[in-house]
């Protein structure tokens, strides 16, 4: 495992994570289509949050089950705690997850092109 740091871009927040990055995901669904995050997932045991977490603001819409960590000041969500999956795409074969969706675009010293993308076709969800 490699420990990976992260920041938004004006370097408020602050994070690491633990984990070998072999994919990031691209996500088509609004949201993540209109962001252009790169999303790799981690257990919640790999993520530390290096700043108070009452610093950030945070984001739900729809089931309100999942949360985008987003800065205060520049905007940026490093992070994600990704929303509980709908019957629909628990039927479709959406499997819950209780780590963080982490933006490889925020990581120190990553690249997310070196990697293979996987697309999520969420829109369809």
């Amino acid at each position: 495992m490699k420990t990976y740091r992260g920041t938004c871009h004006c370097g408020a927040i602050r994070f690491e994570i633990e984990a070998e990055i072999d994919h990031v995901r691209a996500c088509d669904c609004s949201i993540c289509r209109r962001r252009g995050a790169l999303i790799y997932r981690v257990p919640a045991e790999a993520f530390r949050l290096l700043t108070p977490a009452e610093d950030l603001h945070v984001y739900r819409w729809g089931s309100m089950t999942g949360a985008d960590y987003i800065c205060p000041t520049c905007g940026i969500m490093p992070f994600r705690q990704p929303s509980h999956p709908t019957a629909v795409e628990r039927a479709a074969g959406a499997r819950p997850f209780d780590g963080w969706a982490i933006n490889t675009r925020c990581l120190i010293d990553f690249d997310p092109g070196s990697v293979p993308v996987r697309h999520i076709a969420g829109s369809r969800l």
